[in-house]
């Protein structure tokens, strides 16, 4: 569990990140030294931008490949200035921007026998879920259940997001994966 001092402390280096236009430099060698040894822990994270109640841009890694910290730094800047479903975060946008922030836990995969296996095994609102097949692949967090709530839909969506056929889940088999969030926001 992250304390409320990091959670504020990712949350400002966040929005500083998109601020300053740079996902480098941001913190000196003594503050990186300094920080929790947690924040330095290398966690899968994403950073999904909000406006106005809308996504604004949402880009991460499912996998532990960087210090929190880092992580942070570099998906805020990428959802602000490189999410390609999304025309650059521009200076104007700054203060209608709402940052919310997801740290993973390391996914695993699901085993199962069938569609309603899938089905049954799947627990909305908190498991993240990625599938795979060849080389096509997508993740929604957890946070996704609350627009798509029933389980149908949201595989479909996913599948979808991937490049696959809505019914896919159901025609083939998928490689699936799930992961948990601790999913933490600014104040509205």
């Amino acid at each position: 569990m992250i304390s409320e001092n990091d959670k504020s402390f990712l949350l400002k280096l966040a929005r500083k990140a998109i601020q300053s236009k740079s996902q480098d430099n941001l913190l000196t060698e003594e503050e990186i030294n300094n920080l929790n040894p947690l924040l330095k822990e290398k966690r899968g994270c994403f950073v999904t931008l909000n406006k106005n109640g809308n996504l604004r841009g949402c880009i991460g890694y499912i996998l532990p490949v960087e210090p929190l910290y880092k992580a942070v730094m570099i998906n805020a800047y990428n959802a602000a200035y490189g999410d390609p479903r999304f025309p650059k975060v521009d200076e104007s946008e700054y203060n209608d921007l709402h940052i919310e922030i997801s740290i993973l836990t390391v996914p695993k995969k699901l085993e199962y026998e069938s569609t309603q296996d899938i089905l049954n095994k799947l627990t909305p609102l908190k498991d993240g879920v990625v599938i795979k097949k060849t080389f096509r692949s997508a993740t929604f967090l957890p946070q996704v259940w609350e627009q798509l709530p029933q389980k149908e839909d949201f595989l479909s969506h996913l599948c979808l997001k991937a490049g696959l056929k809505p019914d896919e889940w159901v025609r083939s088999t998928l490689e699936i994966e799930t992961y948990q969030v601790e999913a933490f926001e600014e104040e509205k």
